[in-house]
């Protein structure tokens, strides 16, 4: 049985110390490791069983003393794809941003604001929400809310019905579990099928497969 355990990369040690109890918080009974630096998590992250839910929440920061913390949200994002990522980070700026949303986060907030507000952001976690901070989340919205140019219908990728159906629910949001108990399909084939959609689709991460399920008209669109 997997052990449910949730990352904390973080290099300053007061920090790292506050982000560990957000984690103890946010999931209750879970086993904490935290890391000081890039090379020690990415250490932990191949210790891990592919395709295991044994991640349910990974804290992460980017300003390491030796390397981005981008490297490591990649890896863990292909290893757990069902974890919860999120950057906290004083880096408030587009491409930073938008360089660990690509890599897998689902998250981002500002360490730079209030305690408060960083704690709010992080509880969303618990209701399902995107974990952004007010600032972060204006930014991204304004990136998705434009339009994305039309693709012509013919050069349009061809999915095969359930591939539809997955990539409609993934649209809505849900989780692969989610989406296995939806179309009653085991958790295996529906990662199966999402594999085959990401790299029909030329795609990595569910926010853009969202906007793919958005533009072909599976899901109403956001904004």
């Amino acid at each position: 049985m997997d052990v449910r355990t949730v990352l904390v990369l973080e290099d300053v040690q007061e920090m790292r110390a506050w982000l560990a109890a957000q984690a103890e918080r946010l999931v209750p009974g879970a086993r904490v490791v935290t890391c000081g630096t890039l090379g020690e998590a990415l250490a932990f992250v191949r210790t891990l069983a592919p395709s295991t839910a044994s991640v349910p929440l990974a804290l992460v920061d980017l300003g390491l003393p030796d390397g981005s913390g981008i490297d490591c949200v990649r890896e863990l994002s292909a290893r757990q794809p069902e974890a919860m990522i999120v950057v906290a980070t004083l880096f408030d700026d587009d491409t930073h941003l938008f360089d660990a949303l690509a890599a897998g986060a689902q998250g981002y907030v500002l360490k730079s604001e209030p305690q408060a507000a960083v704690e709010r952001a992080l509880g969303r976690i618990l209701q399902g929400e995107l974990p952004l901070s007010p600032s972060i989340a204006r930014r991204v919205l304004a990136h998705f809310r434009r339009p994305a140019p039309a693709a012509p219908a013919a050069s349009e990728v061809a999915l095969s019905p359930r591939e539809t159906e997955v990539l409609a629910a993934l649209g809505r949001g849900l989780r692969v579990r989610d989406v296995a108990y939806e179309l009653d399909l085991s958790d295996h084939t529906v990662g199966d099928y999402v594999k085959a959609i990401y790299r029909k689709l030329n795609i990595s991460t569910r926010a853009e497969a969202a906007l793919e399920a958005a533009r072909r008209g599976l899901v109403p669109p956001k904004g």
